[in-house]
């Protein structure tokens, strides 16, 4: 596949092995040792082969892509903290820093980026001549579908894209609560004990769990800061801290026996895809328990 006019790719490449050679960046190659560019020709030819740059398309092009097209996932994806899908999975798989000179390295045929990657990376790809498909932060498990559609189709795969919108969709469907249950009241305390917006996903699954927004009682909006003494003076429900800072750790929490404490893991979060079906069964088993210490 001829991308690049008026230079040639000889020149590019030795021009960017400097770059290469000094980056610090993780490894573009899996922890067996088996280097990313290590594809079968079969496959190759047959389907599309993909670096992805963004933990959340990490995480939904892993099911639906066949592992020989995927060359390198994002960096995140191995980070505990800032990975959206299992890190050993993720370490089944290439890896790199998100430069340009590790893509141009893999020579994938789509990469898969974040709206919010920087102009200048974007720009390089760019002159490089790699087709990128980016993807924005979805408010509504529509949104994902709609994302997870166009990662399989592009895999061509779009039937495995079906499978797991159908996942996600029993998911939901089966940690809703029934109807009559009682309403509980939640606050999602994230880092920096921030609270998201009514329009983001995680206040989506909230709702769709049965939990009513605290944040919205209080008249916040997204990234409003809440302190820990407006939390102990006007409690809701449940509190769910999504952050470590001094006020989400402090005893004080502990003591307010009309208020339920859950840990709730920040990674599940931001992305879409498989992340909906682990944040809405955490939400229901969360709603389970504060319905049972309450009828108990």
């Amino acid at each position: 596949m001829f991308r690049v006019s008026g230079v040639s790719k000889a020149f590019l490449a030795a021009a960017l092995s400097i770059g290469i050679a000094a980056c610090s960046a993780p490894e573009s190659v899996r922890e067996d040792g088996v280097g990313a560019a290590q594809v079968g020709p079969e496959m190759a030819q047959a389907f599309p082969t993909f670096v992805s740059l963004n933990p959340c398309t990490d995480a939904i092009l892993v099911e639906v892509a066949d592992p020989e097209q995927i060359l390198a996932l994002s960096h995140y994806s191995r980070d505990p903290s800032g990975s959206s899908m299992d890190t050993a999975v993720a370490r089944e798989f290439g890896v790199t820093g998100g430069t340009a000179e590790e893509v141009f390295a893999l020579d994938p045929d789509i990469v898969l980026a974040s709206s919010f990657m920087q102009p200048a990376s974007r720009a390089a790809l760019d002159d490089l001549g790699f087709a990128v498909e980016s993807f924005g932060i979805t408010s509504t498990p529509e949104d994902s579908f709609a994302q997870i559609e166009q990662i399989a189709v592009l895999a061509g795969h779009p039937e495995r894209g079906k499978a797991l919108i159908e996942r996600i969709e029993s998911a939901l469907a089966q940690t809703a609560p029934r109807e009559g249950t009682p309403q509980v009241s939640a606050l999602m305390w994230q880092s920096g004990q921030i609270v998201p917006g009514e329009t983001t996903l995680i206040s989506h699954l909230l709702d769709t769990a049965g939990f009513t927004s605290d944040s919205k009682r209080r008249g916040l909006g997204q990234a409003d800061f809440v302190s820990l003494e407006r939390v102990i003076i006007d409690p809701p429900d449940v509190l769910l801290v999504a952050g470590n800072s001094s006020g989400q750790s402090h005893p004080m929490l502990e003591r307010l026996e009309r208020m339920q404490v859950e840990t709730f893991d920040a990674n599940l979060l931001y992305c879409g895809g498989p992340t909906i079906i682990r944040a809405a069964e955490r939400l229901s088993e969360i709603r389970q328990r504060a319905l049972g210490e309450t009828a108990g």
